[in-house]
């Protein structure tokens, strides 16, 4: 998560640490700072994304396209007396690293259900209905085209939305989207991410192992003991959740589902919270100013104020909000390299891999949309629910466009729904199309639809402080 303005300056106000080049220093700020101001943009975790999904393109579809492709087929593995566990670089992107990114999706949806937009059914009501009518109609309309045909099976593609993508559009549109119609966004996509775990959960894991469930069950077993034993320590649940991770994957589920799992059972509520923080800082303090004696007398206070700042927060809160740079600056872009580069010579538009594309491409642009706003419209007709402060239907309607940016989850799906061959690269390039299409309807859409307005400084605070917490 990218620092605020006046943090910066805070921190570039305190003088230099003993042993360091004061030229040196001064170098270094002015050369970061253009890093930190682009790391400052709600859009910069998409416009990442976006640049590397093009490399990954123009590499793969290079001369040196084979060096792509002979990249991510480098076995990586390791060792351990007789045993042996070696796949190739590509699988530990997309099963080892983006276990990162669903344990993060896991954290979100916790947090929102805990005390968010999730956590009343009155306030869910509409972006549930904006999600299932998104998923919905985009697979009915996938099955419609492809039924009775093995390409059936990607049905689940374009059901996805890439929130990082759908925020960067939000973001090019400014004070024209309301505060409430971006919390809508986020809600929804939240509960999107909870509809494609589902799906692979139930619909993308095949030949299940009894013996794989067992670990999963001792894994998550010990990280309940160690949170009954009041174990704090983000970095003491690690080796249960990588017992929960060898587990799912030799149960035959997807293993990055372990991360949503252990996301999930996160404690969302802080031992301390504000009150206690603030007096145990308090005390801390006083203490310091009082104490006498050499630097190390102060080290008990300190660690007492190390746990006053750990402890300010639910674990929920501070493990997000240390994870978020990671994943949006790391994972979702490594991601995007190891899987957007499609050779666009094995990509067909005939026969099966013609009605995928249709399907996949279909279901993004025209389903999305038609599924969010007739949802959404059907849950305020009865009563159900109701648009909230600021949002009118047409901001729906834009909502409905721009989550059919489907991207990193489609790409996801996708290569679980085929075999490495014609079907898959014609998918993908019709995630290409279809997100990059629904991004540049939902743009237009936005400065025609949605009147220019003067930003509510206090308000675009809080929804940007909360959508800069989502990946």
């Amino acid at each position: 998560m990218a620092h605020s303005s006046n943090d910066t300056r805070a921190a570039s106000s305190l003088p230099a640490p003993p042993g360091t080049s004061g030229l040196a220093l001064r170098f270094a700020r002015r050369a970061l700072a253009p890093v930190e101001r682009f790391l400052a943009i709600e859009a910069a975790s998409g416009i990442l994304l976006l640049a590397a999904a093009a490399v990954a393109l123009a590499w793969a579809n290079s001369p040196w396209g084979g060096a792509y492709r002979a990249l991510w087929h480098l076995p990586v593995g390791f060792t351990f007396g007789p045993f042996v566990f070696q796949r190739d670089l590509h699988f530990w992107v997309n099963d080892g690293v983006m276990t990162l990114f669903f344990f993060v999706v896991g954290l979100e949806i916790r947090r929102e259900t805990h005390g968010g937009e999730l956590s009343e059914l009155r306030r869910a009501a509409l972006p549930l209905a904006a999600a299932l009518g998104g998923m919905l109609v985009p697979a009915g309309l996938y099955v419609a085209l492809n039924a009775g045909r093995a390409s059936v099976s990607g049905w689940g593609v374009p059901m996805a939305t890439d929130i990082a993508f759908a925020l960067a559009v939000l973001a090019l549109l400014g004070s024209r989207v309301p505060p409430a119609l971006r919390v809508f966004l986020l809600a929804l996509a939240v509960i999107d991410d909870v509809g494609a775990i589902v799906v692979i959960a139930l619909f993308y894991s095949s030949g299940l192992e009894p013996l794989g469930f067992v670990a999963v069950g001792a894994g998550l077993v010990a990280i309940l003991t160690m949170q009954k034993l009041g174990v704090r320590s983000p970095w003491a649940y690690v080796g249960p959740g990588v017992v929960v991770w060898a587990g799912a994957y030799a149960a035959g589920i997807h293993p990055t589902l372990a991360g949503v799992v252990v996301g999930l059972l996160t404690p969302a509520q802080a031992w301390f919270g504000r009150e206690t923080l603030i007096a145990q800082a308090d005390a801390s303090v006083t203490a310091l100013r009082e104490q006498k004696g050499d630097e190390r007398a102060l080290l008990p206070h300190l660690d007492q104020l190390d746990l006053a700042r750990r402890e300010g927060v639910s674990p929920v809160e501070r493990i997000e909000h240390a994870l978020h740079g990671w994943v949006a600056y790391g994972a979702m872009p490594l991601f995007a390299l190891a899987n957007a580069g499609v050779a666009l010579g094995d990509a067909t538009f005939s026969g099966d891999s013609g009605l995928v594309f249709a399907g996949v491409v279909v279901g993004l642009l025209v389903g999305k949309p038609v599924g969010v706003l007739c949802l959404s419209w059907l849950v305020t007709r009865t009563g159900l629910a109701a648009l909230p402060r600021g949002v009118t239907w047409p901001g729906v309607a834009m909502v409905g466009v721009v989550a059919g940016v489907g991207f990193t989850m489609s790409i996801f799906i996708a290569a679980l729904a085929f075999t490495a061959g014609t079907n898959l690269e014609t998918a993908k390039v019709g995630i290409l199309i279809g997100s990059g299409a629904a991004a540049a309807v939902a743009f237009v859409i936005g400065r025609l639809a949605l009147p220019a307005r003067a930003p509510d400084s206090a308000a675009l605070s809080e929804a940007e402080a909360e959508a800069s917490s989502v990946v």
